[in-house]
């Protein structure tokens, strides 16, 4: 597998995505995935608020799709936990990082920005075979350091399934399937880096496992990706939170 970076101007409020695009990423060959973060989609569409306009806690309980109502800090960082997307992430994945006096928030609809950029670099570059990938920084409980995570993606599918294939000593396996849009993020975000690189875009060459689409993902395969609260691994930790739903 190949992940070349690329980098850009500094991306402001409002700029053209598709600008920034045809700036910076050159023609893409066929079984190419386009990864982009989030961040940049979120600074091109305008989804910021002024630091002055709101607390960052009070946005981030507005922005989430449920939060952890704590009376006290539920960490030594004082960082709100949160459910956004059907992930579980600090803050809603609010960032003020590389932004100028805002708070930076998710895409509005990150799978049909997936969508708008496979459509464009297909018919720009007029290829069939091409995967988009939108990302962002991620922690791990009881680790240290940010990973990469895939919010949304288009034009393959996201899970390789080793359901009845056989292990080493030939036993078929019965649960294991593995979160490709995942494993790329981590990938491609380790390279795109996390402070003032600069490098919003990268092209993944040659990933294995990975089945071409000709379509954006259907409700069903964006719905299969996820697993129910309570029928997470994580149920006993996860249900005996103090949850505050969002409608």
């Amino acid at each position: 597998m190949e992940i070349n970076v690329y980098k850009t101007c500094a991306i402001k409020p409002n700029d053209s995505l598709f600008a920034m695009i045809d700036a910076y990423i050159p023609p893409i060959p066929e079984g190419s995935i386009v990864v982009v973060t989030s961040k940049i989609i979120s600074l091109c569409e305008g989804c910021i608020v002024p630091k002055e306009s709101v607390s960052k806690e009070e946005l981030v309980r507005q922005s989430a799709d449920a939060y952890l109502d704590l009376k006290e800090p539920s960490n030594p960082h004082s960082i709100q936990i949160t459910i956004k997307n059907n992930i579980l992430i600090p803050t809603a994945g609010i960032d003020e990082s590389n932004g100028e006096d805002v708070y930076i928030l998710y895409p509005r609809d990150i799978q049909a920005s997936a969508a708008r950029i496979w459509e464009y670099i297909r018919a720009r570059d007029q290829i069939n075979a091409l995967g988009v990938l939108i990302t962002d920084s991620h922690t791990t409980p009881m680790r240290r350091g940010v990973t990469g995570i895939a919010l949304g993606w288009c034009g393959f599918k996201p899970l390789y399934s080793y359901i009845g294939k056989p292990d080493c000593f030939g036993k078929p396996l019965r649960v294991t399937m593995v979160n490709i849009l995942d494993a790329l993020a981590a990938s491609a975000v380790f390279c795109m880096g996390e402070g003032n690189e600069q490098t919003p875009f990268a092209i993944i060459g040659n990933a294995p496992k990975i089945e071409f689409q000709d379509r954006p993902p259907v409700l069903e395969e964006i719905d299969e990706l996820t697993i129910p609260m309570e029928e997470d691994l994580y149920a006993p930790l996860l249900k005996n939170g103090a949850w505050v739903f969002n409608k």
